[in-house]
């Protein structure tokens, strides 16, 4: 599934980038909260949709083939953000390797993505880590 086929992606604005590797959500009045920043939600479902889209990059032999459930998040926000933000979806060296042996031998497995949400100027905003639980269908 691209990320353009997602309803609330498209809801609230998530585009992808030129190159097609970059998430990108343009600071706009709907994504705005009471202070004229950034909402918390908006961050969040960014980095969200980027945890999914990485794994989907990851793992394109798995696409309609699993259901993939998030299971835990945990995301921090460090500075208000007044510009559009870019999401930078990682895992850590061992962990595609891990998810790879458990999904082969019991068909399901868990891996946590992080996310970094950056600003127009180069700064880390937010952060967070996606815990998905993925298992066949």
């Amino acid at each position: 599934m691209k990320i353009t086929e997602v309803p609330f992606s498209k809801l609230i604005g998530i585009k992808v980038s030129d190159g097609g590797d970059e998430l990108i959500l343009p600071f706009s009045d709907h994504v705005k909260n009471h202070l004229g920043t950034f909402h918390a939600g908006a961050q969040f479902s960014l980095m969200e949709t980027a945890s999914g889209a990485f794994l989907q990059q990851q793992f394109p032999e798995l696409v309609g083939k699993v259901i993939p459930v998030l299971r835990h998040a945990e995301a921090k926000y460090k500075k208000p953000a007044t510009s559009d933000l870019k999401a930078f979806a990682s895992v850590e060296k061992n962990e595609i390797e891990c998810f790879r042996q458990q999904f082969e031998k019991k068909g399901r497995g868990i891996i946590s993505v992080t996310v970094e949400l950056i600003d127009k100027q180069g700064t880390v905003v937010s952060n967070a880590v996606y815990e998905w639980f993925i298992q066949t269908l």
